[in-house]
């Protein structure tokens, strides 16, 4: 079996927050059960718990996130789908290092619920994500 990456979150209302993962990001809708529903997030099962009293407040400069990084393609029919319904940018598209092989194109909203969501898109993902011996040393420590 696959390992699948999954995470669970608090939201007010599961059946807003299931709408919105299905029909505004184009999440595939999974189970659901009373107080929680599953959605498929770009490959990673994210559980929708019926939690409103664990909802915390939205900003744009907000580091409590999670997000997904795509393909060119996949980036930009996922901005159009949110653009065509209305969504509000807590912070809009832009682009860092343009031209560059660590180009990286990103935007960050939130769901119904306040959590907020970072989508990307790099230039060249393995120049972006790199990982330096100066900045894991740990990481090369045994020949890793």
């Amino acid at each position: 079996m696959q390992p699948i990456l999954h995470l669970s979150i608090p939201v007010r209302d599961v059946e807003e927050a299931r709408e919105f993962y299905v029909h505004t990001l184009g999440c595939q809708a999974a189970r659901s059960r009373v107080g929680f529903a599953d959605v498929w997030f770009f490959g990673m099962q994210v559980t929708l718990q019926d939690r409103p009293h664990e909802v915390a407040a939205t900003s744009a400069e907000s580091s409590r996130h999670f997000g997904v990084t795509l393909g060119r393609d996949e980036f930009d029919a996922t901005v159009a789908r949110l653009v065509s319904s209305g969504t509000e940018w807590l912070v809009p598209v832009s682009t860092d290092n343009e031209g560059q092989p660590t180009e990286q194109t990103k935007a960050k909203i939130a769901d119904p619920s306040g959590n907020v969501i970072e989508l990307k898109t790099y230039r060249d993902v393995d120049a972006a994500l790199e990982i330096s011996t100066f900045s894991y040393p740990e990481a090369f420590a045994h020949g890793n």
